[in-house]
C-alpha cells in the first residue's frame, strides 16, 4: 500500500466518525487493533476503543475534525487540528450542556494491510473541560461540589 493509501484510508475514517457512519468507521480497524490514549492507564483493545469511542460519540453531535496538519511515514499516519461538537448527551455522568467545544487533537495511526492496525490519541481534556464549564480545584471532593454547584445542587 502507498504513502497516498494510507493517508486516504485514515482521513476516511474520520470522516466517517464525522458523518455519524460509526459502523463503516469501526470496520476499518483490524481485529488486532489496540489504542494508546492519553491519560487512560493502558492500552485498549478494539472493543475498549469502540465502547470509548461510543460514549464520545453519543455524547457529542455535530462531529467535525479539521486536520491543519497530516504526515504520512510509512505505515504510520500523523494528523494534527482539531474537533469542534456541541454536547448534546451525558458525558463521564455529566448532563448534556448543549454547548459547542473545540479542542484541539493529534493522532497517529498505524495502518498495515488496509486496515488501521494501532492509534494513538491526545486530546486537549482539560480545555473540554473547562469548555463544558467543570473548573478543577484541588483537594479531595472539592470537584464533586463544584459540580454540584454549578448545577445547583448545592454541597455534598
Amino acid at each position: 500500500m502507498s504513502s497516498g493509501h494510507e493517508r486516504e484510508l485514515v482521513l476516511q475514517f474520520y470522516q466517517y466518525f464525522d458523518q455519524r457512519r460509526v459502523e463503516q468507521a469501526l470496520a476499518m480497524l483490524a481485529p488486532e487493533f489496540v489504542a494508546h490514549m492519553a491519560g487512560l492507564p493502558a492500552p485498549l483493545d478494539k472493543t475498549g476503543f469502540t465502547d470509548f469511542g461510543l460514549a464520545f460519540y453519543n455524547a457529542f453531535t455535530h462531529g467535525q475534525h479539521r486536520f491543519v496538519e497530516i504526515v504520512v511515514q510509512a505505515d504510520r499516519v500523523v494528523t494534527c487540528g482539531t474537533f469542534s461538537a456541541r454536547h448534546t448527551g451525558t458525558f463521564q455522568g455529566l448532563p448534556a450542556t448543549g454547548r459547542d467545544i473545540e479542542i484541539a487533537v493529534m493522532h497517529i495511526d498505524r495502518v498495515k494491510d488496509g486496515t488501521i492496525v494501532e492509534h494513538w490519541g491526545q486530546g486537549d481534556a482539560q480545555g473540554l473541560m473547562q469548555q463544558l464549564g467543570i473548573l478543577f480545584f484541588p483537594g479531595p471532593g472539592l470537584l464533586v461540589d463544584a459540580i454540584k454547584q454549578q448545577m445547583g445542587g448545592g454541597s455534598r
